[in-house]
């Protein structure tokens, strides 16, 4: 994808989200997403935690780590999917981070969750909660992405006595999930010699999950007191590879992609890196047709119709585009990134009514996406209705916590807006938290 280059993109493939003060940035793709939620739930179900409550998200890092901030996501940089050698190793990260979830280790720690919250007041877990509440989800809008960006600095690290526990019982969900537990042992054969190396040159997993010698003897006798014997994992292993080597298309050179698509565990992969790496190299045509040969290996695949559609519209072949993202939609129809796309692709052919009620569909299902909030905005500028235009855009700049802009943005659209209308009351929020962002920047 082109767009990772300047950090800018639709809400389609790997949409690039900041998170916070961290300059750390999301990449948001529906296919990846869904591989990953395949490969975790069976390991979330044995944890005894709903699949459909926690999402597994990617932090785009070429460090190895993974964490959890809060009950209802798992963050996975993408230096470590891509350093993977199988489903199995994705899963048992997955695993011991749900087992972190599950034996209450967050909330244990009443301190650091303060510390969370007060680094941003208009944070992730604030606007989960919001709308696990029944919030609407344009109120969650106002209180959205920061606390993910201190995060990892304020869950800095588990204790060994977390590390042990959280290792015992990633090991049962996975002997439970038929996953062969020895694969967390290759995870931890990834850190060997970590902890001789500075602070500094270590890899973030490595300080933020203590590794020793008896952890790996403990995990290494764990694993092998389980004899039974492991489901087979073709399934797991195509999203895994799926997943891998779509990230892996965009994020390496399109020179790297080319010489190994050869080697990918299926055709359709193959033929979805090849249509990445020639997009990236703006050979249009050839792209076109590797992503259309995909697709006719698997035409009710939304989410090859869905990158035939993110390379339509960055080719500016904007109808075909809006064909492709609807062809999506229809086959996936609740998921809020492909949604996003659609309502882009509609909004780029002059067609902003039919795009705001895609776009606000997709909004409704996922608020972190900044991308929908800007497409919103633009639609409502088209049509003229420019103080709901400012309070998009308010909101979009409170969910990057770029306070500055949505104070002055939140100002407008509460000067354009009927007073006391439900959208005035919006604004009023952002309006409130910005000047309150405003008055903490002064006393630091």
């Amino acid at each position: 994808m082109t767009g990772l280059v300047k950090v800018i993109m639709v809400a389609a493939v790997l949409v690039l989200q900041p998170i916070a003060t961290l300059a750390a940035t999301l990449l948001r793709d529906p296919d990846i997403e869904y591989a990953l939620g395949r490969l975790a739930k069976p390991v979330l179900d044995a944890a005894g935690l709903s699949a459909g409550s926690i999402k597994v998200l990617v932090i785009k890092d070429p460090a190895l780590n993974a964490f959890v901030v809060d009950n209802r996501h798992i963050f996975l940089h993408s230096g470590l999917i891509l350093k993977m050698k199988s489903a199995a190793e994705l899963q048992a990260v997955v695993a011991h981070e749900a087992a972190h979830i599950a034996n209450g280790h967050l909330s244990r720690r009443p301190q650091n969750a303060r510390a969370a919250r007060s680094a941003a007041a208009l944070g992730l877990a604030l606007a989960v909660a919001a709308a696990a509440a029944g919030a609407d989800p344009s109120a969650a809008t106002g209180i959205s992405l920061g606390s993910a960006s201190s995060a990892e600095r304020v869950f800095k690290g588990h204790t060994r006595a977390e590390e042990s526990a959280a290792d015992a019982s990633a090991i049962r969900y996975m002997a439970a999930a038929n996953i062969d537990p020895k694969a967390f042992l290759e995870v931890l054969n990834l850190f060997r010699g970590q902890e001789l190396l500075s602070e500094h040159r270590q890899d973030p997993y490595a300080r933020t999950h203590p590794l020793s010698r008896d952890r790996v003897r403990a995990v290494t006798a764990l694993s092998s007191a389980v004899t039974k014997k492991p489901a087979d994992s073709k399934t797991a292993d195509y999203w895994f590879a799926r997943a891998q080597g779509k990230l892996s298309a965009f994020l390496r050179a399109p020179s790297w992609t080319l010489r190994r698509a050869k080697d990918s565990a299926s055709q359709d992969i193959k033929l979805m890196r090849q249509a990445v790496a020639y997009h990236r190299n703006s050979q249009t045509d050839k792209a076109i047709s590797h992503i259309n040969k995909a697709v006719a290996t698997r035409p009710k695949d939304p989410y090859l119709q869905e990158l035939r559609g993110q390379i339509l519209l960055e080719s500016l072949q904007l109808n075909a585009a809006v064909n492709a993202y609807s062809k999506a939609a229809s086959l996936a129809p609740n998921n809020a990134l492909i949604l996003g796309g659609q309502g882009r692709a509609l909004l780029l052919t002059k067609q902003p009514k039919t795009a705001l009620r895609v776009l606000e569909k997709a909004r409704q299902k996922d608020f972190r996406n900044s991308g929908v909030l800007r497409d919103m905005a633009t639609a409502y500028a088209q049509l003229g209705q420019m103080g709901m235009a400012s309070l998009l855009t308010a909101e979009r700049y409170a969910l990057l916590s770029q306070f500055d802009n949505a104070l002055i943005h939140s100002k407008r659209a509460a000067s354009l807006l009927p007073r006391g209308s439900a959208p005035w009351l919006r604004a009023q929020d952002v309006l409130s938290a910005s000047e309150a962002q405003a008055k903490k920047k002064k006393r630091k």
